[in-house]
């Protein structure tokens, strides 16, 4: 008998590499779109999950809660329009992790129009399922915390964007300080198990609710 814990972890793992893959390669296919090669010159313009997929931040996901992917860099002064791009480049990530979610409640509910109780005909079939329903609600987590405005997080560009320039020092601090700030709450949340952010439960909230417009 495969301990139920294993398992959990071999159904998450795929969803969370699809997740950050699709997720990395948007932020780069848009930031190649609109004029900065810097994507292409670091090769990460590929769905090649090796390029995307950071080791450590995969296994701490898998077994603390919380990690990361390798970041796509890019440079603004290369776009046409660098205020408005930049911004096109951070959502396109959380963008795609939206649609991914949609994606995979979909498939879901195509199979399920193919007959009775599809999911329930085998053990594979069971198992299927469950990947399914987590990439689809993995997705949608990274989806709506990348878009939390805090540095080094995809919503942090739209809040650096919004703030006018001249508190360009301000900027500039947030910008620099903001991710250690962020990695110093989310140790303190892992280590005393406090839920400093409850993403999770907004996650679970709007899955429903997406969920419910599948399978009214």
């Amino acid at each position: 008998m495969i301990n139920t814990n294993v398992v959990q972890m071999l159904i998450l793992l795929p969803a969370v590499i699809i997740g950050f893959t699709l997720h990395e390669f948007a932020h780069a296919f848009v930031a190649v779109r609109l004029g900065d090669e810097t994507p292409r010159l670091q090769h990460r313009l590929t769905l090649n999950p090796l390029s995307h997929v950071s080791i450590l931040g995969l296994v701490l996901i898998l077994f603390v809660g919380f990690g990361w992917a390798k970041p796509v860099q890019f440079n603004p002064a290369n776009f046409k329009h660098p205020k408005r791009d930049e911004i096109l480049v951070a959502l396109a990530g959380p963008a795609t992790n939206f649609l991914l979610c949609l994606f995979f409640l979909f498939i879901i509910k195509l199979v399920t129009l193919t007959g009775q109780a599809p999911f329930e005909q085998s053990p594979a079939a069971g198992l299927a399922y469950r990947l399914l329903v987590t990439a689809s609600w993995i997705n949608l987590l990274l989806a709506l915390f990348n878009l939390l405005p805090i540095p080094p997080l995809d919503g942090s560009h739209l809040l650096l964007q919004a703030i006018p320039d001249r508190y360009a020092a301000f900027k500039a601090n947030l910008a620099k300080w903001g991710a250690y700030l962020f990695l110093f709450v989310i140790v303190v949340g892992v280590v005393t198990k406090w839920n400093v952010f409850p993403i999770g439960d907004v996650t679970s909230w709007f899955f429903h609710r997406i969920a419910g417009l599948f399978f009214p």
